[in-house]
């Protein structure tokens, strides 16, 4: 990347302290304007020709924004389709839920001789009483409902994973970038080092300094390689593929998300994918109970029906009427476990809104911290190394510090940017998690708007 600044091929550009300054200065200027790489998410191949270095990036695609990766992820994350077909399932639950009971046709012969031969044709039909059957059905719905808020909260899981993994391409492409930067600039210290000691102006304790420096840094830009392939495997298997469409994204890392107040969020809670499951959940067990205490009612079968007597020639019509007698079994061991599970959702809820209430409270407030962490590396940290590496630089030059300052002074501005990124990741991750506790698009400027 920074190969054409190194003058090759000019043995006279590096004669005179003023044009090493130049060759410096022009370095720098092109790190500082390295965040014009990181803004558009590139996925640029390493320097260097080391295989493990190697990022194959195919012909430009259409950049991938992030609305459009919660979208490709909710129409091919293979879990979000399962849940589809979970919810789609229990319709078949509201349909039987509706079902009556059938008739039953039933037939008998007394006595085989034909002379004295007894045939009766008998049709039994079964009333359901005690509300069975609304009570059937409304359970069944209060399934469907359940499997719909099931769905409902994948998806808002899925599109904050999306938006977490989303955000860490961004942040390994721009570490990805970071690294090319020391690399090239450890390689432009050592060629500089090398010139100085063959002019026999700083010891060769230098240049060996200078090349295990560079060698560790090439190690780090091999990590920095891996990670943002394995950033781009994550988020391509969240969206349900198993290839790499997409050599583009769309957004910055170091847009921020908003920081909401704890007190905009508490409203939120009680619409939470969480809360909404639970309350459902309760609103099933009622419709259960209430099942089960119509089974108490016994059901009446009604009997209609002919004989045929051979023996007089005569037909007679068969009616009947028979209902069980609850006097065992009054369904009181099904009604006590229904009683008891209903208890059972209802403390669930509870305990629902109140872990909710920690959860994103706990989340708020870490991206709270982050965002003032990130904040702080912006706006101090990053100047002030900087600063202090420009200045090494320059006495180094100036013969006032010895190389080894220099890498100090290098190594502790990249540790601070690579401090930058993880920051900014973390922040995105903790907005996504507060999104993933209230559901999609809950909070405005939290995730939504970093497209």
């Amino acid at each position: 990347m920074f190969k054409g600044i190194h003058l090759q091929g000019r043995p006279d550009a590096w004669r005179g302290r003023k044009r090493i300054r130049l060759a410096t200065g022009t370095a720098a200027i092109l790190l500082a304007a390295s965040s014009g790489a990181f803004s558009q998410g590139v996925l640029q191949p390493p320097v260097g020709g080391d295989a493990t270095q190697q990022t194959v990036v195919t012909a430009p695609a259409t950049p991938l924004s992030l609305a459009r990766a919660i979208e490709l992820a909710l129409e091919g994350n293979p879990e979000v389709a399962a849940a589809k077909r979970q919810w789609e399932a229990t319709e078949g639950q509201v349909l039987q839920g509706r079902s009556r009971p059938n008739p039953e046709l039933a037939y008998s012969l007394e006595d085989t001789r034909s002379k004295t031969r007894t045939q009766s044709w008998q049709l039994n039909l079964p009333v359901e009483l005690g509300g069975k059957r609304a009570a059937r059905t409304k359970a069944a719905e209060k399934t469907r409902e359940q499997a719909q808020a099931q769905l409902a909260e994948l998806q808002a899981t899925v599109r904050a994973n999306v938006a977490a993994a989303y955000f860490d391409v961004l942040t390994a492409q721009e570490r990805l970038v970071l690294a090319r930067d020391s690399a090239a600039l450890a390689k432009s210290s050592t060629d500089t080092v090398s010139k100085r000691v063959a002019a026999g102006k700083v010891s060769p304790v230098e240049e060996s300094k200078a090349r295990v420096a560079e060698a560790g840094v090439r190690v780090e830009l091999a990590q920095a390689a891996s990670e943002q392939r394995n950033a781009l495997s994550r988020l391509f298997a969240l969206l349900g593929r198993i290839d790499a469409p997409y050599t583009v994204l769309e957004g910055k890392a170091e847009n921020l998300p908003s920081v909401p107040s704890l007190a905009d969020l508490q409203p939120l809670i009680s619409s939470a994918p969480g809360v909404v499951l639970a309350r459902i959940e309760v609103d099933r067990r009622k419709a259960l109970t209430a099942l089960e205490q119509s089974k108490r009612v016994p059901d009446v079968t009604v009997s209609v029906g002919m004989q045929r007597s051979n023996e007089t020639q005569r037909n007679v019509l068969l009616f009947g009427v028979s209902v069980p007698l609850p006097i065992f079994d009054r369904n009181q061991g099904n009604l006590l476990e229904a009683l008891k599970l209903e208890d059972k959702a209802r403390d669930e809820l509870q305990a629902a809104t109140v872990r909710l209430h920690s959860e994103v409270a706990q989340a708020r407030e870490r991206l709270s911290t982050i965002t003032a962490e990130v904040q702080s590396l912006q706006q101090e940290v990053l100047p002030g190394a900087k600063s202090a590496y420009d200045a090494a630089t320059i006495g180094f030059e100036n013969g006032k510090f010895n190389f080894l300052e220099v890498l100090d002074a290098q190594r502790t501005y990249f540790t601070a940017k690579s401090q930058y990124l993880k920051a900014l990741g973390e922040a995105h991750r903790a907005a996504a998690d507060i999104d993933r506790l209230l559901g999609a698009s809950m909070v405005p400027g939290l995730i939504a708007t970093q497209h």
